[in-house]
C-alpha cells in the first residue's frame, strides 16, 4: 500500500467518524428539543417529582391519585370523597403568540349539587388548572400586601391569575365564569353534564386565546399546570381518569 493510499484511507476514516459523531449529536439535540414540557402519565414510573401534591389549608381530606391501566394505557385515576387536592407540575413557560394545551379525560359522573357560580357548588369531578405568574406591577397596594402575608404563611411564592378547564356540572360548554371565591381564577367549561360520563374525551385549548378572552390581557409566564378532582364543598364523590396532559408551543 502506497503512502498516498494510506493517507487517503485515514482521511476517509476520520471523515466517516466525524459524520457519525455529528449525526449522533444532532439526534441527541433533537430528542432534547422534542422532550415534552410535562411528564406524560403514560410513560411515568412514578408521579413524583414531576407531579407533586397540591394541597390546601383547612382541608384535611385529600383526593387520591394513582397510576393505573385503562384499556392498555397507563393513566392517572383520581378518587375524591368529600375532599380536595391535586397534582401540580411546576414549570415556567413563556406563552408567546400561541400555546396549546391538549389532554384526555373521563369522569364517572358530575355532582348533583355542583354549581360553578356558588361557593357551595364549587366542585368538579375533573379539572385542569393552569396558573400564571403574578404581575406585581399591575396589582394594587392591598393586593400586594395580602399576597406577601399569604406567601409568608405558606412559605412559597403564589401564582397570579389562573384558568380552570372544568368538566362542569351546569354551565354550558364554552361558558366562562369567575370562580366564586376569587375573580383572579376563571372557570371555562370544556365539558358539561353527565351526557358523556364514562367516555374518554380529548380536549385541546389555545391558552393564549383563552387568557385574552377571560382576562382581557396578554398572558404572563405560565408557572404551573395541575389536575384536580375535588368534592369538599358538595360532600359528594366521584372518580376521574386523566391521560397525558401536553403543552405544545408554536413552532
Amino acid at each position: 500500500m502506497t503512502l498516498i493510499n494510506r493517507t487517503v484511507r485515514l482521511r476517509l476514516s476520520a471523515l466517516v467518524a466525524f459524520l457519525v459523531s455529528s449525526l449522533f449529536w444532532q439526534a441527541t439535540l433533537s430528542q432534547e428539543h422534542e422532550k415534552p414540557l410535562l411528564q406524560p402519565f403514560s410513560t411515568a414510573s412514578t408521579l413524583e417529582p414531576e407531579w407533586q401534591p397540591l394541597e390546601f389549608p383547612n382541608i384535611d381530606r385529600t383526593s387520591e391519585y394513582q397510576l393505573v391501566q385503562d384499556n392498555g394505557e397507563q393513566v392517572v385515576m383520581a378518587s375524591t370523597d368529600g375532599g380536595a387536592s391535586g397534582l401540580i407540575a411546576r414549570i415556567r413557560v413563556e406563552p408567546g403568540d400561541q400555546l396549546m394545551l391538549r389532554w384526555r379525560w373521563k369522569v364517572s359522573s358530575v355532582y348533583e349539587d355542583g354549581d360553578a357560580r356558588s361557593k357551595d357548588g364549587d366542585d368538579y369531578p375533573a379539572r385542569i388548572y393552569v396558573a400564571f405568574e403574578f404581575e406585581a406591577d399591575k396589582a394594587g397596594f392591598f393586593e400586594r400586601a395580602k399576597r406577601k402575608a399569604a406567601e409568608a404563611l405558606f412559605g412559597e411564592e403564589l401564582p397570579g391569575n389562573a384558568l380552570n378547564y372544568i368538566w362542569a356540572n351546569r354551565l354550558e360548554k364554552g361558558e366562562i365564569v369567575p370562580n366564586p371565591y376569587t375573580d383572579t381564577t376563571m372557570m371555562l367549561a370544556v365539558e358539561s353534564s353527565n351526557e358523556k360520563a364514562g367516555q374518554w374525551l380529548t380536549a385541546e385549548r389555545n391558552i393564549v386565546a383563552d387568557y385574552r378572552k377571560a382576562f382581557g390581557a396578554e398572558p404572563p409566564a405560565l408557572v404551573g399546570v395541575a389536575i384536580m378532582s375535588d368534592s369538599d364543598n358538595t360532600g359528594e364523590s366521584a372518580k376521574a381518569w386523566y391521560g397525558d396532559v401536553e403543552l405544545l408551543k408554536a413552532p
